[in-house]
């Protein structure tokens, strides 16, 4: 989904790993959010040559591409607090293809490709989405548009006590689908630089 962002909002999210996908569609349903049939969306991660996995992400930008029900979106993020608090934007492409083309010849490297089947949702202003990722299992990730005047770390323990109020067992995660997706290849020995 495309916004309109300010130059200086950013997005702020807490995204968790899921137990039981039915527990928590019937506690978020209990909260009144209405959940998107699922979705594939399938993202090529690209980070600045030069960055590689273990490297700090704040402060750089990284690039994605992503297909979803024939549309390409461009996606530019750039860390703030911490990996999940982004200065973020992004624009609608026609030609995925052209647009991998440019980035390579702008020095962009891609790294990871990330497929999911995702369900959206709004639960007090906040979007909720539930995410089955190829290879990782299932997440549900709460996010927040916020000026930059707020702290990321602030909004997120808010999104935090909403996600704890469900009562559904989860575990947080502070890395991004495209690292973990990373640390999995890579402890399984099918990663050792950028694809």
């Amino acid at each position: 989904m495309t916004r309109a962002l300010a130059d200086n909002d950013h997005e702020v999210e807490a995204k968790y790993h899921v137990r039981d996908l039915r527990e928590l569609i019937k506690a978020l349903a209990q909260r009144q959010v209405v959940l998107t049939e699922p979705s594939v969306q399938d993202d090529q991660a690209y980070a600045p040559a030069g960055w590689s996995y273990g490297m700090s992400k704040i402060g750089v930008p990284f690039a994605r591409l992503r297909t979803q029900e024939g549309r390409h979106l461009f996606t530019v993020k750039k860390p703030i607090d911490n990996e999940m608090a982004c200065l973020e934007h992004d624009c609608v492409i026609s030609d995925r293809d052209a647009m991998h083309a440019a980035l390579a010849t702008m020095g962009w490297v891609p790294t990871v490709r990330i497929v999911k089947q995702r369900r959206t949702g709004v639960w007090d202003g906040v979007t909720v989405c539930v995410d089955v990722v190829d290879g990782l299992g299932t997440f549900v990730e709460v996010e927040r548009l916020v000026s930059s005047q707020h702290s990321g770390e602030q909004v997120q323990d808010g999104l935090d006590a909403m996600i704890r109020s469900l009562g559904v067992p989860v575990l947080r995660v502070v890395d991004t689908y495209d690292t973990l997706i990373w640390n999995l290849a890579s402890a399984a020995g099918r990663m050792s630089a950028p694809v």
